[in-house]
């Protein structure tokens, strides 16, 4: 064979080496990459601080809202008070026409002055039969009833005298004060208009005593009023100035349930210092009450309590504790008989409610990159962190968050 023909043969051999060479090497790659391709969306567990807070709608008020009214009816003939006014106790903010009133006391007066004129005759009645009784020129009836008609005109006296003060009274509602210092925030009354008094109290105004202090009411869920406590602090937003938190403290937690559609709600009130008067009563405020505060605890992401693995994820775990039950049971039927009874502890109708309710299932990554079910007890929590009392969780820990799709993954 000429020796051309060797080198060739030699040369094709070994690119057909080199080729199927790399070729493996590419299929084992391949496999190993797809292997290691990430299948979760995972998240350090760290240490740092971790604040607890109730969120809440509101709204906000007058820490006194007084609303002024009549007691009787007229017609306005002098209006002396307008939105925004700021006055004082016992100034004027309108009148009502005073000449039915006047009327009435006048014709009061005269019922008055005819009642002490009946009791005068009544008592000179009375003191000329005194003088006849004793030389028995009238019986002792007619003396009796000469005493009865003087008692019945004083009480004709004090039924006059009354009817002059009510309408003397009258008189002096028909001009409305203020009965504190404050702001007028609502007005409902014009010039001109009647106001009548004849079933229920009119509302004329409604004053804010001082609204550089005001409150807000809120409704807090059944859910969360159990971490709530007086003086707790607390900071808010309004729509008008969303760049700006304003700050606040829970005043009164108020017993008396709010039940709408089975869903139950407890009323709060919270006080505001308003001394620049930036806030206005009306305004909605967006509330977070911090119920709790902890430093340099170890914290995990919310969303990680909230994963939970697929149901092939979960045939995969099933399957596994079981092979993993199946060999400890032959270790453990020999001395099986010997093992203590089962303590009351050990039945979940025994634990605590706290114990419970306290304590979730997450998933970390092993060694292996291998979703692994740790069971942890948990403390405060907000919408992004949670922190982690007890459980076989550390520092630098990835826990899982959600799965990731095919697309995701590449």
């Amino acid at each position: 064979m000429p020796v051309f023909t060797k080198k060739r043969v030699f040369v094709v051999i070994t690119l057909l080496l080199v080729g199927g060479a790399a070729a493996v090497y590419y299929q084992k790659e391949t496999a190993k990459s797809k292997e290691e391709e990430p299948k979760f969306r995972t998240a350090l567990a760290d240490k740092g601080n971790i604040t607890q807070t109730v969120t809440a709608s509101g709204t906000l008020n007058p820490v006194a809202l007084i609303n002024v009214g009549s007691q009787v009816s007229g017609t306005v003939v002098e209006l002396k008070a307008d939105f925004n006014d700021r006055v004082k106790q016992g100034q004027v903010l309108l009148k009502l026409d005073p000449t039915i009133f006047n009327a009435q006391i006048k014709q009061s007066e005269a019922s008055l002055a005819s009642a002490e004129a009946s009791r005068r005759l009544a008592q000179a009645t009375l003191e000329r039969n005194q003088k006849l009784v004793t030389q028995n020129y009238i019986s002792g009836t007619a003396m009796d009833q000469a005493k009865r008609e003087v008692e019945v005109a004083d009480a004709n006296i004090k039924l006059a005298r009354a009817q002059l003060d009510r309408v003397r009274a009258d008189l002096n509602n028909s001009v409305i004060r203020s009965p504190i210092d404050g702001v007028i925030i609502k007005r409902t009354i014009d010039m001109g208009q009647t106001v009548a008094a004849s079933f229920q109290t009119p509302n004329l105004f409604q004053i804010a005593r001082d609204l550089t202090k005001m409150q807000i009411d809120t409704s807090v869920s059944e859910a969360d009023v159990g971490a709530l406590r007086d003086g707790l602090p607390a900071r808010f937003v309004v729509d008008a100035y969303p760049d700006r938190e304003f700050e606040a403290k829970l005043r009164q937690f108020r017993l008396a349930a709010n039940v709408q559609q089975n869903v139950v709600t407890y009323n709060v009130v919270l006080d505001v210092d308003n001394k620049d008067e930036l806030l206005k009563p009306g305004m909605t405020a967006q509330v977070r009450l911090v119920v709790g505060s902890r430093e340099n605890v170890v914290r995990i992401p919310t969303a990680a309590l909230r994963y939970k693995p697929t149901e092939e994820e979960q045939a995969k775990e099933a399957k596994a504790l079981k092979e993993k039950a199946k060999n400890a049971s032959a270790s453990a039927s020999a001395s099986a008989s010997s093992l203590p009874a089962p303590e009351a502890d050990d039945d979940v109708a025994f634990r605590t409610k706290k114990d419970l309710t306290r304590t979730f299932k997450l998933y970390k990554l092993d060694e292996k990159n291998q979703a692994k079910a740790v069971d942890v007890k948990i403390g405060l929590s907000n919408f992004k962190y949670t922190e982690v009392i007890s459980g076989d969780l550390k520092p630098g820990d990835k826990v899982i968050t959600r799965s990731l799709d095919k697309t995701e993954a590449r």
